[in-house]
């Protein structure tokens, strides 16, 4: 099959997934996501992993090998904790319920669990009912993520993040803000922790603040983005956890395998 031809199916396949109900699991198929799945098993099975990040580019790219400056802000804010990032780019919640149903997150047994994602369902078209239609269905696709969560980490205090402010495309605001409206609802303050930091990242307008993502895509953080995210996390991490250790025992990160 030509380059060609593998790019109109990859892209025949997406599109599919995206109108597949959100809250509906579904595997990415390209061949690069498939090996990183084996990956992610791979460092699943490999445990000493307190505190476990799920999410798709944005929550990858943080503890990525082929992101070395944001691994370095990564290491310099979590070392000691035990944290291991299994993250996907571009991941609609579909495949995050896929790769979750599918071994990620098995025996695991993580104490923190740090979710981030829906922005790439919320990029998608605009279904025929309109943008609630599109609330609505972002916020089951996160609903059953943190079902699968709680039933395979039951132990877990989860830390549900509000999806980021984005500007490539600022008329999505509102639908970002229906949604994390609605997932605030979600969390009990306990076990199921709801954190918001887009008033430190955007302006009431959801205008980006200077220097927060990424100037040429508006969508994926900076280092400083990135800081502000960690500085939220970091206080309840020490609640749950106590300080940093001087060691640390989480798996060796990993990368986009296409990366050489």
């Amino acid at each position: 099959m030509t380059l060609a031809a593998l790019l109109v199916a990859a892209m025949s396949v997406a599109l599919a997934q995206a109108q597949l109900a959100a809250d509906q699991p579904a595997p990415r198929t390209d061949q690069n996501s498939m090996t990183a799945h084996q990956q992610l098993l791979d460092k699943a099975q490999r445990g000493g992993i307190d505190i476990y990040f799920e999410g798709d580019s944005i929550a990858r790219r943080w503890g990525a090998t082929d992101y070395p400056e944001l691994l370095a802000n990564w290491k310099q804010n979590f070392f000691g904790w035990n944290a291991a990032d299994f993250g996907w780019g571009a991941d609609l919640t579909q495949n995050i319920l896929w790769r979750l149903n599918n071994g990620e997150l098995d025996g695991v047994n993580p104490k923190i669990v740090v979710l981030l994602a829906g922005t790439n369902n919320v990029g998608n078209a605009v279904p025929a009912d309109g943008d609630q239609a599109k609330v609505a269905d972002v916020t089951r696709g996160i609903q059953a993520i943190l079902r699968v969560i709680q039933t395979k980490a039951p132990n877990a205090t989860i830390i549900l993040t509000a999806i980021f402010p984005r500007n490539d495309d600022i008329t999505l605001m509102p639908v970002i803000e229906k949604v994390n409206a609605n997932l605030a609802k979600l969390a009990e303050g306990k076990k199921l922790r709801y954190l918001n930091i887009n008033s430190k990242l955007a302006n009431a307008d959801g205008v980006l603040f200077e220097g927060m993502m990424n100037a040429r895509d508006k969508l994926h953080p900076t280092l400083k983005g990135y800081q502000v995210w960690a500085d939220a996390l970091k206080p309840i991490f020490t609640e749950l956890l106590g300080p940093p250790a001087k060691e640390d025992h989480a798996p060796m990160p990993t990368g986009d395998p296409s990366v050489r």
